[in-house]
């Protein structure tokens, strides 16, 4: 009986279709999951700058626009050191 089980679980496994992994793009802060019928997404697009752009694209679709959980914001450059403002008495 355990031979059965362990037989349909490898079938099961050797059938089951590879698993792609969601990107979320750390460069944008918005993206748009779009649904094809399942409950999960099918695919995330984060190539969006706002929330308007992505609705706006969304519109018509089944598909929902979120904040990028992954969005690491504008660079900013690097303070130079030993440059100190002087405080002034006053």
């Amino acid at each position: 009986m355990r031979m059965k089980f362990a037989i349909i679980a490898v079938i099961g496994v050797c059938l089951a279709g590879s698993a792609s992994a969601q990107m979320y793009d750390p460069k944008y802060p918005v993206c748009m999951e779009v649904y094809e019928g399942r409950l999960t997404p099918e695919y995330v697009d984060c190539s969006f700058t706002s929330l308007p752009q992505c609705q706006a694209t969304a519109s018509g679709r089944s598909a929902t626009c979120s904040v990028n959980p992954f969005y690491k914001g504008p660079r900013k450059p690097p303070k130079e050191p030993g440059h100190r403002q002087r405080q002034r008495d006053g």
